[in-house]
């Protein structure tokens, strides 16, 4: 009974080794397919000019923060101390809503690049299921987590045409 139980576990053992030394892992190069892709780069660019837009207009109320400051240190002698000070405040004021604006406003370009790359991920994620039952794959890796593999294994380049041709673009709002 024993000799029983111990040649069906090593039985067991040896089918699963073999099996796992016959598999081919495959992998995609995940950054590679997020930037490449046509409705990556159609995110990219439309986050750029966003974030240049906004930067923009974020240089010139803080220049005019800044020549506000320059004036009411002009005038500082010329003024009273208590209308000094109520200035002053004020100009705090003015310079903690455009930091909080200015931060808001990042966060919010964040958001939209996290919201673009999980829709490329919920997109992606069925093309790769379908290559890989087409295909006849088991498993498919984040080329950032391979250390050394045959070039053959690489699939970044077939995913990456077939995500263009299913999705042209992800709209952001």
């Amino acid at each position: 009974m024993k000799v029983f139980k111990i040649l069906t576990i090593f039985f067991l053992f040896s089918t699963i080794l073999s099996k796992a030394n016959s598999t081919e892992i495959y992998f995609v190069d995940m950054k590679q397919i997020l930037n490449s892709s046509k409705a990556g780069k159609q995110a990219q660019e439309y986050l750029k000019k966003k974030f240049q837009e906004q930067s923009k207009k974020f240089d010139k109320e803080q220049s005019s923060l800044k020549k506000d400051e320059a004036d009411l240190i002009a005038k500082k002698k010329l003024i009273s101390p208590e209308e000094y000070k109520k200035s002053l405040n004020l100009l705090r004021e003015k310079n903690i809503t455009f930091q909080k604006k200015r931060q808001k406003a990042s966060n919010e370009i964040l958001r939209k690049k996290e919201e673009a790359r999980l829709k490329l991920y919920k997109a992606l994620n069925p093309i790769l299921e379908k290559y890989m039952s087409e295909n006849n794959i088991q498993m498919i890796i984040d080329k950032k987590n391979v250390i050394i593999s045959k070039t053959d294994n690489d699939l970044t380049q077939k995913i990456l045409k077939i995500l263009d041709q299913e999705l042209k673009s992800i709209k952001l709002n």
